[in-house]
């Protein structure tokens, strides 16, 4: 066996013991697992011992796949803790959050690159449209703990990471169009091409998976009590499948995963509701087909991606971290940085919740935890392979890089002191009242 290999499966071993035996002391201290993978990608780098050499450019397509991974394993993950019902008066603040504040903030932030950052408009629109969306994959610490969490702020951020990247897509679309580096037939042609129907066909087919193969799996169950177990392989192929069929038939994939998984979790709760209204034999509760099976195997399948979303997660941060040098350091970063975190992520809330304004103490958690991750990263690298200018591509690497990596130090500190002191400041629960 090489030398470099034994070198790397030494680090990659360490590195996951590592993680392990960390995990409860950070959990105590005002610090992310997230930022502690960035530390170590950094310190592997080529700033620092030199073992992770990863060329944005010249890797941009492994780069493209393993941030799609995570974000799919990510958006299914979403999908499965939302079991609030729709008609819930949260899922109103989530839509504000994923449709409202996402399109105030790319145009915010692209008025802000061209003005002040000097970019051309196609490029100011793709460095918004890469940046303005937050990320489900690194935002962990603010999202709900479990499917019975019903905390408004936590149910909120979750549900608009869940969304808002597959609504930033047609933006990112929009602005490759504007530099001429995929053919387009107009404005017209994109938002219907790109937005009208891609949108409802991702939706539909996506919640049209999650259900039919949901029903199959357990149907297959109660015939067959030996058909047991390999959810893991139902949570991946429910994935691929919704994915793959939105993307045949022109859908939105990142928004028919997510909703392939809130239709997984809606059909396990009106299984469970209505096995509880009929009166169940004893022998058949103690079976393997008793009617709590549904929630056995969504709790399989959401143990299962999250576990396979947290080691994507490990990598892509390790790998942002081996990616940033010092150099990127620039006023143009900080800038960009200082102004989404600071003035266009706040402003952009506190606007859409004007007409039907938060409690405060909700309002500002949410108008602060705009976390940007692993989903910038894809956008980036797709837009890299998909024509972008090299020079182009350079201006938006030093730039959103940093603003990761910056979303990772400050959200990522930030994040258990200030949910401490709000869950400990509630004076009473944030359930809102179904509507």
């Amino acid at each position: 066996m090489h030398t470099d290999s034994s070198i790397w499966y030494l680090l990659v071993g360490g590195l996951l013991v590592l993680i392990v035996l960390l995990q409860s002391v950070i959990k105590r201290l005002p610090v992310s697992l997230a930022l502690l993978y960035l530390l170590i990608g950094i310190a592997l780098g080529p700033h620092g011992v030199g073992l992770l050499r990863i060329d944005p450019l010249e890797d941009s397509r492994m780069l493209e796949m393993v941030a799609e991974a995570a974000m799919l394993l990510s958006l299914f993950s979403v999908g499965l803790k939302m079991r609030l019902p729709l008609r819930h008066g949260d899922w109103a603040v989530a839509l504000r959050l994923a449709i409202g504040a996402l399109v105030l903030t790319i145009l915010s932030m692209t008025g802000f690159a061209k003005l002040v950052l000097g970019l051309p408009l196609a490029a100011a629109l793709l460095l918004a449209a890469i940046i303005s969306p937050t990320d489900p994959v690194l935002a962990s610490d603010v999202q709900l703990r479990d499917p019975g969490d019903r905390d408004r702020v936590r149910f909120g951020l979750t549900a608009e990471g869940g969304l808002n990247d597959g609504i930033a897509f047609p933006f990112v679309i929009l602005a490759l169009a504007l530099s001429g580096t995929q053919t387009s037939q107009g404005t017209l042609s994109w938002v219907g091409w790109e937005l009208l129907l891609p949108v409802p066909i991702g939706i539909a087919s996506g919640s049209a998976c999650g259900y039919l193969m949901g029903k199959l799996a357990l149907h297959r169950r109660r015939q067959d009590q030996t058909n047991i177990g390999l959810d893991e392989f139902l949570a991946l192929g429910v994935l691929g499948v919704a994915y793959g069929t939105a993307l045949l038939l022109h859908g939105n994939g990142f928004l028919a995963v997510f909703a392939a998984g809130l239709a997984l979790r809606r059909f396990e709760v009106r299984e469970v509701e209505e096995t509880a209204q009929q009166s169940v034999p004893l022998s058949e509760i103690e079976s393997s087909a008793a009617p709590e099976a549904p929630a056995r195997m969504m709790r399989s399948m959401l143990t299962f991606n999250e576990q396979l979303e947290h080691i994507f997660e490990v990598g892509v941060v390790l790998i942002i971290g081996a990616m940033l040098s010092p150099s990127d350091l620039t006023w143009t970063a900080l800038a960009a940085a200082g102004a989404l975190f600071v003035v266009v992520r706040p402003l952009s809330v506190l606007i859409t919740f004007a007409a039907r304004p938060l409690p405060r103490s909700q309002l500002r958690l949410i108008a602060w935890f705009g976390i940007r991750g692993v989903g910038s990263l894809y956008y980036l690298m797709y837009a890299v392979n998909h024509g972008l200018a090299h020079e182009i591509g350079r201006q938006l690497i030093v730039i959103v890089l940093p603003v990761v990596a910056a979303s990772i130090v400050v959200h990522g500190i930030s994040a258990t002191p200030l949910m401490t002191h709000y869950a400990r400041t509630r004076r009473r629960p944030l359930e809102s009242t179904e509507r």
